[in-house]
């Protein structure tokens, strides 16, 4: 048997690899989404929705999946040209734009499952999450930690991010990783090496994104493409306020 899923044979049956063949997929950001978006081809996704108005940039290549020939152009343009050359029959749509509070409503119809890897740099994000509520559509939320992993899952039943705000201050990844953090000391499992980052982070004088490395990109791909089938084939999830992390910082 030398058929394109011959070996996710045992992990995945017949019917499993049907169920998320024909599971449209919607990716808000083509970022960390980049990589996300063919780890879930691989396995079998081939319905997947894409929106992104950036292009890409040399700091985009030591995470993302783009390569030095695609510097200039559209990211949108880009990775659908990449996940064509490795499954030609994907349906494989791309909107060369940025989501606003008047489209996400239009864009985000007709899907099962969407990701959430959008930059917080507006209210975007978290109205996009309310849409998907509203249209009982789940949204894993992707975090690029460095040396480790971080997803969340919100449900259309239940808690949004906005949840752990504190007054007078909007919420973005920072709040999403110091939430975790926190999280995990108080089940005494904590993660030094997180808040370590956080606080160089913090010091920093320029306001410039987070700091993130490949490492991360490929291990949330994994955990995110692992969800997206736990959610397709009715399988149970954590969500939100739970998450998943996944690092061997403190092994």
């Amino acid at each position: 048997m030398n058929t394109r899923y011959s070996r996710n044979r045992i992990y995945l049956s017949p019917e499993e690899q049907k169920t998320i063949k024909d599971c449209p997929i919607f990716l808000a950001g083509a970022g960390i989404g980049s990589v996300i978006a063919e780890c879930a081809l691989r396995v079998g996704f081939e319905n997947i929705t894409i929106i992104d108005g950036d292009q890409v940039e040399m700091s985009n290549l030591n995470r993302q999946n783009y390569t030095q020939e695609d510097i200039s152009t559209d990211k949108v343009n880009a990775l659908k040209k990449r996940l064509l050359s490795i499954n030609k029959n994907a349906n494989i749509k791309i909107h060369n734009c940025f989501l606003t509070p008047d489209n996400v409503k239009e864009y985000v119809s007709d899907h099962k499952i969407a990701i959430n890897a959008l930059d917080f740099s507006s209210d975007v994000p978290l109205i996009f999450d309310e849409v998907c509520q509203e249209k009982n559509i789940p949204v894993l939320h992707p975090y690029n930690l460095g040396w480790g992993g971080l997803v969340t899952v919100i449900s259309p039943e239940d808690l949004a991010l906005n949840s752990i705000e504190k007054p007078g201050q909007k919420f973005n990844e920072v709040k999403m990783v110091e939430y975790a953090s926190s999280y995990l000391k108080f089940w005494r499992t904590p993660h030094d090496w997180i808040d370590e980052a956080l606080e160089k982070y913090m010091k920093e004088k320029s306001v410039i994104p987070p700091p993130q490395l490949s490492i991360a990109s490929w291990t949330v791909a994994a955990m995110c493409t692992h969800l997206l089938f736990n959610i397709a084939t009715n399988k149970e999830i954590k969500k939100f306020p739970k998450f998943y992390l996944s690092t061997i910082m403190n092994e």
